[in-house]
């Protein structure tokens, strides 16, 4: 008798063990299932890296960095709508002939330097980027919280911007840019990542300009992720 229920406790046993090693590995499966993380980046020169490598422009660069941060058989997909010397009014067109899906799990914005540079009337920033920040808000299923606005560069400080206009205004006229898109930004709770900074340095640290001597280099970019990607880490998880 003894030895039945010895027999019959070892049993159970058994079919205990084999029951949590069977959760545990479905759990496992479950645990490490491939995710696709989809990622949008709207603007002008500075997104879609005039005179750098595909490689070197700061989506593809923050792309690079989050699957590094994610799991190995995770996947980030970057879409970019983007093109040198769009103001907020070519973005606006070139987004709405995309017609965009929205299920994006982050969507960086970065535009306004070619309203500057094309001395188009302030009003008209005011008016379209606001415009611009809902349908990047669209895009990610109507969640402002996956959104990140850039602040916009400073080419006053290359040598383009030196021998070109008046550096001087240019810095203040995108101060004014960047104080309306921060302001608009903060009372929105909306992410801001200010990187005009950096890009202030392009006269002491001429390896932060690209070979055409006016828009940030690889290195430039790299900085700017520096920034940007601690944020889009907590976004996207």
């Amino acid at each position: 008798m003894r030895t039945l229920k010895f027999s019959f406790f070892l049993g159970l046993l058994a079919f205990i063990s084999c029951s949590s090693t069977d959760e545990n590995n479905i759990n496992d499966a479950i645990v490490n299932i491939p995710k696709t993380f989809k990622v949008l980046s709207l603007g002008d020169s500075y997104t879609i890296g005039q005179s750098v490598c595909n490689t070197c422009r700061f989506p593809e660069q923050l792309k690079d960095s989050l699957e590094l941060r994610f799991k190995v058989q995770d996947t980030i997909k970057l879409k970019i709508i983007a093109q040198t010397g769009w103001t907020t009014t070519n973005l606006k067109t070139a987004i709405a002939n995309e017609n965009l899906q929205n299920d994006y799990d982050l969507v960086t914005l970065l535009i306004g330097v070619n309203n500057q540079y094309q001395s188009k009337p302030f009003s008209l920033y005011e008016t379209e980027f606001p415009e611009l920040v809902e349908e990047a808000i669209t895009a990610s299923n109507g969640d402002k919280n996956k959104l990140i606005v850039v602040s916009i560069p400073d080419y006053a400080f290359t040598p383009f911007g030196q021998n070109n206009g008046n550096p001087e205004i240019t810095t203040s006229e995108i101060d004014s840019y960047n104080t309306f898109a921060e302001n608009y930004c903060n009372e929105n709770d909306i992410t801001y990542v200010y990187i005009t900074d950096i890009t202030r340095q392009g006269l002491m640290d001429t390896d932060l300009i690209a070979s055409d001597n006016l828009h940030p280099s690889e290195l430039a970019y790299t900085k700017f992720v520096e920034r940007i990607l601690p944020i889009a880490i907590e976004k996207i998880e």
